[in-house]
């Protein structure tokens, strides 16, 4: 079986623990306002690849990835989640630590096919770094085009299989970073005992040369980056609320 894929990184040190052999998979069903990879947007623009030949190229390097493993994002990983399983399946019969980067929007628990799916990949999955847009489900609509509530479902489901879970949180000035939101998206991660780490990720325009190269008008062009200082207090308000 082969994949979609946008990319390869060789040398990742921000996509779970260790060094990362990270794996960007092509094609996404969200349009969020502040994506800094709207060329992954389509899936049938990436590269078809098998598993084996990823696996190759991690094998060749191996030697760097002792406290690491192989991460896959993307894009939206589960958009293809028979050749995620595929890839996670054969990394773990070498041994492979893996980490799965998604938004869990595409988790149905009402759908027996893709439950199934669902339920031998979390067997093969060492670490999700599970991405909440937004704690309230208006605003998660207005920010992605899709409802949250298949986000906390995936987030529920993860729980109950007491599969090890960082979260990721976008924090954007004017939409995301308000007290109200923060402490509400503390409170909720009491909930998930399993939660190990946050991860609180200032906006930044960095993507905007893309939009313009593809000829996608970026939608917040007018938004403010936000600094350092600005997320580290974010950041805080959350750990309050949770801790």
């Amino acid at each position: 079986m082969s994949g979609y894929i946008h990319s390869l990184e060789t040398f990742g040190t921000v996509d779970g623990p260790g060094v990362r052999f990270v794996v960007f998979f092509q094609g996404c069903p969200m349009r969020c306002l502040y994506c800094h990879n709207p060329d992954t947007w389509q899936m049938k623009d990436g590269t078809q690849t098998e598993a084996d030949e990823i696996l190759e190229k991690y094998e060749r390097n191996r030697v760097f990835y002792t406290t690491g493993g192989i991460t896959a994002t993307g894009g939206e990983p589960l958009l293809q989640i028979d050749f995620l399983l595929e890839l996670f399946q054969k990394a773990k019969e070498k041994g492979i630590h893996t980490c799965l980067d998604t938004s869990g929007i595409l988790f149905d628990q009402n759908d027996p096919d893709k439950m199934e799916k669902f339920l031998e990949l979390v067997k093969v999955t060492d670490l999700v770094m599970l991405d909440i847009k937004h704690i309230e489900d208006t605003e998660h609509q207005k920010l992605t085009g899709h409802s949250n509530k298949a986000v906390f479902a995936f987030a529920g489901f993860l729980k109950e299989h007491n599969i090890p879970v960082w979260i990721r949180h976008v924090s954007v000035p004017g939409i995301t970073d308000q007290r109200e939101e923060l402490e509400a998206l503390g409170r909720y991660l009491k909930t998930l005992p399993n939660v190990e780490k946050l991860e609180l990720l200032p906006y930044h325009a960095l993507a905007v040369p893309k939009y313009e190269n593809l000829g996608i008008d970026y939608p917040l062009k007018d938004t403010p980056q936000m600094s350092k200082a600005e997320a580290k207090a974010a950041y805080e308000i959350v750990c309050a609320a949770w801790k």
